[in-house]
């Protein structure tokens, strides 16, 4: 079954959270940017945690056909992305995403779900 943008957004955050990822933010950026409907931001605490987290977005997601068109999937950097291309997944380590702060960057965009 094919997904919505915003199904597959949801989707994925709720992914996330099961997995134990922490401060979950869903934007809407489709209204602000041409790059993407949907971010999805998220906390990993371990390198461990966030393979647990990739592993399952990517199995969940080709269940539904969707494979990422990108993915930078390097553990250790702190940063894992993957562009679904409507819906790009920002996987954080606490320190980076602090430095980063994308939901600052992107205020202008409407937060569809915030899960701690």
């Amino acid at each position: 079954m094919l997904l919505e943008p915003i199904e597959q957004a949801r989707e994925i955050a709720e992914i996330i959270s099961d997995k134990k990822g922490s401060d979950i933010v869903l934007l809407d950026t489709g209204k602000v940017s041409t790059i993407a409907d949907y971010f999805v931001i998220a906390t990993a605490e371990s390198e461990r945690q966030a393979k647990a987290i990739v592993d399952e977005i990517e199995k969940k997601m080709k269940e539904h056909r969707k494979r990422p068109l990108s993915a930078d999937a390097e553990m250790g950097s702190g940063w894992v992305l993957l562009d679904y291309g409507d819906v790009i997944v920002h996987l954080f380590d606490p320190g980076t995403r602090d430095f980063y702060d994308l939901e600052d960057l992107w205020s202008n965009a409407p937060v569809v779900v915030r899960m701690q």
